[in-house]
C-alpha cells in the first residue's frame, strides 16, 4: 500500500504538534506522561512563578501549575500539582522560601502527619519562611534609614552652626574677634583677682591648716587614748554593776530579804509607826517634866501623866 504525500505530511504536522505541546509543557514542569493531584493554597503576596518547584524534604516532587489573584480577597490563589503516589496530611503546611541566593522561590510541603490524608482539590495552609536576601534587604533598609537620619541631623546642625556665626555686615567678623578677647580679659581677670585674693590671706590660710592639722592629731591621740582605756571593760564592768542592781531592786520588789520584808511587810511598818509615835511622846514628855526622868534635879518624884487631846 502506498502512502500519499499529503498523508504523510499530515502525520509529520500532528507529530510536530504533539512534540511541540509535550516540550512546552516538560519546559513548564509538566510531564503528560505522569499522572498528578492538583493542590491549592492561598498567600498575601504572589513572589512564585509558574513551573516553580514543589518539594518534599528537598526532594522536588511537583510543580506550580497556575497562580490567580482574588480580587475580592486580596489573596493570590496557587494551584500545585504533585506526583499523586505522594500521600500526606491535609493539615500540612505549605511554605514559600528562596530556592538560592540569585533570586526565584519554591513551595515545600511540610507533612504534619497528622489527621486525615489531603484529597485531590484540597486547600491548604500556607506560610513563608523568611529569606536570606529578604532580612539582607530589611536590614540594609533599616541601615539606611538610619544613615539618612544621621546626615540629616548632621546637615541641620551645620545649618545651625553657620547661622550662628553668619553676619552679614563687613565688621562681622571683627567684632566676634573682639568678643572673644574681652571674654578671655575677664577670665584673665578673674583669675588675677583669684590669685591676689589667695596671696593676701596666705597666712589665715595657713594657720587654718595648721589648725585644722593640730585638730586631726588631738583627735587622733583622744581616739588612741580611748582605746587604750579600755573603754569596752569599763562599759562591761558597768552593764553587770546595773544587772546586779536591778537583781537587788527586784528582790526587794519581791518582798526578800530584810529591805524587801521592810517595805512589803505592813505589820513591821505599823509597829515601826507605832514606835516612833510612842518616842516621840516620850521625848515631849521628857522636854516638859525632866524633873521626872532626873532625880538629881527633884527628890519628889512626878508621877506620868498622859497629855489629854486638846
Amino acid at each position: 500500500m502506498k502512502i500519499s504525500k499529503e498523508v504523510k505530511t499530515a502525520v509529520l504536522v500532528i507529530l510536530g504538534i504533539a512534540l511541540f505541546i509535550f516540550g512546552f509543557n516538560y519546559l513548564k514542569g509538566q510531564n503528560l506522561f505522569e499522572s498528578t493531584d492538583v493542590y491549592y493554597t492561598k498567600f498575601d503576596y504572589n513572589a512564585l512563578t509558574k513551573a516553580s518547584t514543589v518539594t518534599v524534604n528537598g526532594n522536588v516532587v511537583g510543580k506550580v501549575q497556575d497562580i490567580v489573584y482574588n480580587y475580592e480577597t486580596g489573596k493570590t490563589i496557587i494551584s500545585f500539582t504533585v506526583s499523586n503516589k505522594l500521600d500526606f496530611a491535609k493539615s500540612s503546611k505549605i511554605r514559600m522560601y528562596e530556592t538560592g541566593l540569585m533570586g526565584g522561590n519554591g513551595l515545600a510541603i511540610i507533612n504534619s502527619y497528622e489527621g486525615e490524608t489531603a484529597k485531590y482539590g484540597d486547600t491548604l495552609q500556607s506560610e513563608v519562611e523568611p529569606g536570606l536576601i529578604t532580612s539582607l534587604t530589611k536590614n540594609f533598609s533599616g541601615i539606611s534609614d538610619n544613615l539618612d537620619t544621621t546626615l540629616k541631623s548632621t546637615d541641620s546642625l551645620i545649618n545651625n552652626l553657620n547661622r550662628m556665626v553668619e553676619d552679614d555686615s563687613e565688621a562681622g567678623l571683627k567684632r566676634t574677634i573682639a568678643e572673644l578677647n574681652g571674654t578671655l580679659k575677664s577670665f584673665k581677670q578673674l583669675s588675677n583677682s583669684a590669685n591676689g585674693l589667695i596671696s593676701q590671706n596666705d597666712e589665715n590660710i595657713s594657720a587654718i591648716l595648721a589648725n585644722f592639722k593640730t585638730t586631726s592629731q588631738n583627735l587622733s591621740a583622744i581616739s588612741s587614748e580611748l582605746k587604750e582605756a579600755e573603754l569596752g571593760t569599763t562599759l562591761d564592768n558597768l552593764s553587770r554593776t546595773v544587772e546586779s542592781l536591778n537583781k537587788v531592786l527586784t528582790s526587794v520588789e519581791n518582798g526578800q530579804g530584810s529591805m524587801g520584808k521592810l517595805v512589803k511587810d505592813e505589820a513591821l511598818y505599823n509597829n515601826l509607826e507605832a514606835a516612833t509615835k510612842e518616842l516621840e511622846e516620850l521625848l515631849r514628855d521628857i522636854k516638859l517634866h525632866p524633873k521626872r526622868y532626873f532625880r538629881i534635879l527633884s527628890k519628889k518624884e512626878i508621877p506620868y501623866t498622859p497629855e489629854t487631846a486638846q
